[in-house]
């Protein structure tokens, strides 16, 4: 029997957590997933809030996983000790709260997830992923390994897919909130998409209202982003994974939208 992983994009504001609640449940059970990862770092615009994760834990993810913004609400920061189930970037500073990866019980063996943010075009703040993900991968003694890359280059990610190839199940990214067409299995059997979209408006500019980022981008003066109202949408991918080998069959967008 197949391990079933799904994989959902970022959950951007109260709507992606109202899409969540209402549909998580639903898909899990239409794809016959077995693990679910959700990304909730902009469930709170900039972060997420330990009452949030909450709420997304609930709605049937088994693990989140947070990028860039995972200090966006200072609240978070003891919640991430607390909980082994929601995670930050691994290649964060050691002297950060949270873990950035972790090995979860299922009726199918250890599963690992790592949680990677990449450096092009963001913060070069954190140690390089590549290099990061490398020596995680040495501790672990599962084939089942996950791996999510929180990046704006596409070609950081697909770098990242290719490094990895055949030594992981799967590797997705995320950040962008815009869904990839590129959900594939690479030569030596790893899953792999360049991102995985969003969870949250429909009608939007990355989850905010358009009228207020074409604003921006006019150069008028600045206001406060606000969400967009409207339908939802929740942006999401499966893989379907061996349990023997470890590499994936098969990789396919799951999207839903109203």
């Amino acid at each position: 029997m197949d391990f079933k992983v799904l994989a959902v994009g970022d959950v951007v504001c109260q709507p992606g957590i109202e899409r969540i609640r209402r549909s998580l449940r639903k898909l899990k059970a239409a794809t016959g997933a077995d693990f679910v990862i959700v990304n909730g770092e902009n469930a709170a615009v900039v972060g997420i809030t330990p009452d949030q994760a909450e709420d997304i834990f609930d709605a049937g993810a088994d693990v989140i996983t947070l990028g860039n913004h995972t200090f966006g609400k200072r609240e978070i920061a003891d919640y991430l000790d607390e909980n082994r189930r929601i995670l930050r970037p691994a290649n964060y500073a050691p002297q950060m709260p949270g873990n950035g990866w972790g090995v979860y019980e299922t009726e199918f063996g250890p599963v690992a997830v790592i949680d990677l943010q990449g450096r092009c075009n963001m913060d070069y703040t954190p140690d390089n992923p590549f290099l990061a993900v490398e020596k995680i991968i040495k501790e672990l003694d599962t084939k089942l390994i996950l791996v999510e890359l929180h990046a704006e280059a596409t070609s950081e990610k697909l770098a990242m897919g290719y490094m990895l190839d055949g030594n992981v199940s799967a590797v997705w990214g995320t950040h962008t909130h815009v869904p990839t067409a590129d959900a594939q299995v690479l030569p030596n059997g790893t899953g792999y998409v360049t991102d995985l979209g969003m969870t949250g408006p429909k009608h939007s500019v990355l989850g905010i209202q358009p009228k207020l980022s074409i604003a921006r981008f006019r150069g008028d003066i600045p206001e406060r982003y606000r969400w967009a109202e409207g339908p939802t949408k929740l942006e999401a991918v499966l893989f379907t994974i061996d349990p023997l080998t470890g590499l994936c069959r098969k990789a396919e967008r799951v999207d839903l939208y109203d």
